[in-house]
């Protein structure tokens, strides 16, 4: 019984838990629904506030958006209205334009449909004269015929055999003058041939001379170089072929030789022995040596520069040397391988101004004087010489053929052998070139005023220009305009046979009169 009630209290606890859990499980349901439906309210009012402000914030950019829009519409509409008036301006002014040259164009119109009929009168005019003309014109051919016996045919006749003589005649003096007017042409084209050349051209000439002073660093110096009873002197003097001269000239040996090379030679020499301090006769002995060593090295290296200079190749080296050794030559004070640069330089732009073999003038003008380089050593004049060296070391035919040309000696073959003795004249007279003694230079000067007082009619001579030019006063009331034509003439003439100078001299002949009275 006791067990029974038990069983039946746990059937009682365990309908209570589970009517329990169902109360709980219903009153969560309506806490969770009530939740629930308050989140629901919840998000509704929300979004129904956002959609409201959205509405809002829409309203008021589109009033914004509208605002400008008008606004940008007006300002293209004041710009729009802003450019139409511009080009009503512009449209206008062309219209204004364009009536005022309907007005020119009517106007001009006008003026030649008056020009016309004033034209058309004057033909009219003209055709009646013209006929008046005709008219008279066959008057008096028949007159004429009447009167000289022909007829119009055999008068035509005559006439053309006139017209045919006088043309022929006219012809001759045409030919004649074209023929005078060609050789001014010719003789002016190569003067400015020569003058561009020489522009081209342009060399620096030093003035070589027999002496050569040698600085000194006291005047003790002297007697070290004389030495003991003169030995060293003598040595130094022995060696090199040169004079010392030791005078009073304070710091100062000259060295006189007419051999440049030779007086080179001493020089270095001296000056080595200068610095040096050691000087004695072997001691001289050595530095002679060595100088005679540089000298030939630097005539080498002078010779091989010229080639380059001048743009010539495939000398031989015998020859190289020869042209280095011009550098210590003179010719009336003019260095001779300036001078031969200066002619090759001057040969070659010819040759090119006329086509010529322009490697054959250069090479030609460089060796023209070669033969002067020992024409010390080997008897005979310096163009034989030459010949003779180009000969042994098979030089061009051509070229040797100019180098013997150079003076005239043959007659030139060759446009380039005219051309290289064109260019030594050139280089040998130009004015600054070559130098003279004071004596010569006098001489000359009195020689060739003299040449011209002796002409009947010349007043007063003046030898100017150092030579290169005679001015000559003649006596108005002897010698007229036309005469003095003839007697300039004569002067020159005279001047070339009897005298010898570079380059040419120009006769200048001037006469005056003068008429003078007073006004009382």
């Amino acid at each position: 019984m006791n067990r029974y009630k038990e069983v039946n209290n746990i059937d009682i606890v365990v309908i209570g838990l589970i009517v329990g859990i169902i109360a709980a499980f219903f009153v969560g349901y309506l806490v969770r629904k009530n939740i629930a439906e308050g989140k629901v309210r919840n998000a509704e009012e929300t979004a129904t506030k956002i959609v409201n402000d959205a509405v809002k914030e829409g309203e008021t950019l589109k009033k914004e958006i509208l605002f400008d829009a008008k606004e940008e519409t007006l300002r293209l509409k004041e710009s729009q209205e802003n450019d139409n008036r511009e080009r009503r301006s512009e449209l206008q002014k062309f219209e204004n334009r364009l009536i005022q040259k309907e007005e020119n164009l009517e106007k001009k119109s006008q003026s030649l449909e008056r020009n016309e009929d004033s034209l058309s009168k004057r033909n009219k005019d003209l055709d009646k004269k013209q006929e008046k003309l005709d008219s008279l014109y066959e008057d008096q051919v028949k007159e004429l015929e009447r009167i000289s016996g022909l007829t119009y045919d055999e008068a035509r006749v005559i006439l053309l055999e006139d017209i045919k003589k006088e043309t022929r005649h006219e012809a001759a003096l045409m030919v004649r003058q074209i023929e005078s007017e060609t050789k001014a042409i010719a003789d002016k084209k190569a003067k400015e041939l020569i003058a561009q050349s020489i522009q081209r051209c342009a060399a620096d000439h030093v003035a070589e001379q027999t002496i050569t002073v040698v600085n000194l660093p006291n005047d003790e110096m002297k007697g070290r170089i004389i030495g003991r009873e003169g030995r060293n002197i003598r040595t130094l003097e022995t060696l090199t072929g040169i004079d010392l001269i030791i005078d009073d000239t304070p710091e100062a040996v000259i060295l006189s030789g007419f051999d440049p090379i030779r007086r080179e030679i001493a020089r270095l020499s001296l000056e080595k022995l200068i610095i040096d301090g050691r000087i004695h006769p072997a001691r001289i002995e050595e530095m002679v040596k060595k100088s005679q060593k540089e000298v030939d090295a630097h005539i080498k290296e002078v010779g091989e520069q010229a080639c380059f200079d001048t743009g010539i190749h495939g000398l031989h080296p015998e020859i190289i040397k020869l042209l280095g050794r011009l550098k210590y030559r003179t010719s009336y004070g003019q260095n001779v391988l300036k001078h031969s640069i200066e002619v090759s330089h001057l040969a070659g732009i010819m040759a090119a101004e006329l086509d010529a073999n322009i490697k054959v003038a250069k090479r030609a003008g460089l060796l023209h004087d070669i033969g002067k380089a020992i024409d010390h050593e080997v008897e005979g004049p310096h163009v034989e010489i030459g010949v003779n060296l180009l000969k042994k070391y098979k030089e061009n035919k051509n070229v040797i053929h100019a180098v013997e040309a150079h003076h005239g000696d043959v007659e030139a073959r060759t446009i380039e052998a005219v051309l290289v003795q064109s260019a030594d004249a050139i280089s040998a007279a130009r004015p600054g070139a070559r130098r003279e003694t004071l004596v010569s230079y006098i001489q000359r000067l009195q020689e060739l005023e003299t040449i011209a007082s002796s002409f009947e009619g010349v007043e007063k001579s003046y030898a100017i220009q150092a030579g290169r030019e005679v001015r000559i006063m003649v006596k108005p009331n002897e010698v007229n305009d036309d005469e003095m034509i003839l007697l300039s003439r004569d002067i020159a003439k005279k001047i070339e046979a009897e005298m010898e100078y570079p380059g040419n001299i120009k006769v200048n002949l001037i006469r005056e009169t003068r008429a003078s009275d007073f006004a009382k």
